[in-house]
């Protein structure tokens, strides 16, 4: 039997609109669903906090096969999955295998976190017992964009869970079948209780109503930096966390020693991966001045080596971008550049929804596809002189997501990452890489720091309390 059925893959009516779930690479309608409106959102945030009460008792050994479960099931209905992934989000299927094998090791990851010890015992003045123990914060809301549909849900959606929460999760509508009703359905057949996890496709009305809901303390927010501006401002004035990764415009710095023959490859899967439509994409690369003219004609040569077509039904190396709003940004962002004086070296043309990789020389700070975050297959590329410029290229701009170093010399390398201030650094790598086990965010514009991996995930899914315990009641001068 499928994991989903169109349909059947509601549990329940939502008061929005009937939305069309459409397959990017043709237009193909794939099925329908109901939006949330406001009152969905309350509605699943009531729900969620009621089913959280006794999955917080429930024994860490209970919680933790579940997650177990639920890592095993992506792994046993891949093909069905990946086949989604591809159709909706216009993924090339090699993506989407990443997308499932990383939500498998989150879940995997997660199951370890509810055994993980949750406090200290502390010395204390008093004759007393003192000590700190995490407790679940509640109701945790997680709001998912498009182009990593299934891991940019699940990196919140299997820790909080994991660690006694309830989950209200509102996808992206564009992909809210593969970054959302997906994750409900593997989480219903891997054993966790009724009503623990909330589907709420929908759009900013959605996703106003879960940051502003009084049973929802905990905002998990990936998407834009202009979107995230507003889920902070309005998580502050409710006194709530907001987690926040947000945008990019990541720097790939090739000093002078490195090896072209090696890099061009790790360059152009920095940009063109996933229609460049990745927070950590290399969208700018800063380029030693005696590699510049060969470096721009091999990356170049590479982006018209690359066949770009329907994921689905051919061998493509690019799929196409995820609607007609993101196609007039890239294409915008690509004209205004060559009006500025930038050269078009390779690219800079479409068919329908599928744009060719494209490659910019001759870039510098007034460049719109250089200055911003395109969110699609572009490359510009810019020349340095010394490391002091490499380092002050690589750090300007407002965005501090991630860094990629090439060089022969590691320790060279490491020293100038310590210069640029990103929250991940790879040397002698591309930008875009995502582990499980790993902390990831970003700084400045591109969100609030580490909240997702490992030990970040106890910081941003519990509470930390304080607890003392006396034999006798204590006294007090009146």
């Amino acid at each position: 039997m499928p994991l989903l059925d169109p349909t059947t893959w509601q549990s329940r009516p939502l008061l929005g609109d009937e939305y069309t779930v459409t397959e990017p690479a043709t237009g193909e309608g794939l099925g329908t669903l109901g939006l949330a409106a406001a009152e969905d959102v309350a509605t699943a945030a009531r729900t969620a906090r009621a089913a959280q009460t006794e999955w917080a008792r429930t024994p860490h050994l209970v919680r933790a096969a579940v997650l177990r479960r639920a890592g095993d099931l992506f792994a046993a209905h891949a093909d069905e999955l990946r086949e989604w992934i591809v159709r909706e989000s216009g993924s090339v299927p090699g993506k989407a295998d990443f997308e499932l094998h990383v939500a498998a090791q989150e879940c995997y990851e997660a199951a370890a976190l509810a055994s993980r010890p949750t406090g200290q015992v502390l010395p204390s003045e008093a004759p007393r017992l003192s000590y700190t123990r995490r407790v679940p914060v509640g109701v945790v809301g997680v709001i998912a964009p498009f182009n990593a549909p299934l891991i940019l849900s699940i990196r919140s959606v299997a820790p909080a869970l994991a660690l006694g929460n309830g989950v209200v999760l509102k996808p992206d509508p564009r992909t809210a079948v593969c970054g959302g009703l997906a994750l409900g359905a593997v989480f219903a057949e891997a054993g966790l209780p009724d009503g623990l996890l909330q589907i709420v496709p929908g759009g900013p009305e959605a996703g106003r109503a879960l940051v502003t809901d009084p049973l929802v303390p905990v905002v998990s927010f990936t998407g834009s930096t202009a979107a995230g501006r507003a889920v902070g401002e309005a998580a502050g004035r409710h006194l709530k966390r907001a987690h926040l990764e947000l945008g990019g415009n990541s720097a790939l710095v090739v000093l002078e020693d490195a090896d072209l023959d090696a890099v061009i490859s790790t360059a152009a899967w920095g940009s063109f991966f996933h229609q460049g439509q990745i927070c950590m994409t290399t969208g700018r690369h800063l380029v030693h001045a005696s590699l510049y003219e060969e470096y721009v004609e091999r990356l170049a040569a590479k982006a018209d080596s690359l066949a770009v077509g329907d994921p689905h039904r051919e061998q493509v190396h690019l799929g196409p971008v995820i609607d007609e709003a993101q196609l007039a940004k890239i294409r915008g962002l690509v004209e205004s550049s060559t009006a500025g004086g930038a050269k078009l070296a390779a690219g800079g043309t479409h068919e329908r929804l599928f744009y060719r990789p494209t490659v910019l020389a001759g870039v510098d700070d007034t460049t719109p596809a250089y200055a911003e975050e395109v969110f699609g297959p572009v490359a510009p590329v810019r020349s340095f002189a010394t490391l002091e410029e490499a380092a002050a290229l690589a750090a300007a701009g407002p965005y501090g997501l991630s860094l990629g170093i090439v060089t022969r010399d590691a320790a060279r390398g490491l020293e100038l990452a310590e210069r640029v201030p990103t929250g991940i650094a790879h040397i002698n790598d591309q930008t875009v890489n995502d582990e499980a086990v790993a902390p990831f965010g970003g700084t400045a514009a591109s969100g609030t720091g580490a909240r997702f991996g490992g030990e970040a995930n106890l910081d941003a899914f519990t509470d930390l309390r304080w607890t003392t315990v006396r034999g006798d009641v204590a006294g007090y001068p009146f």
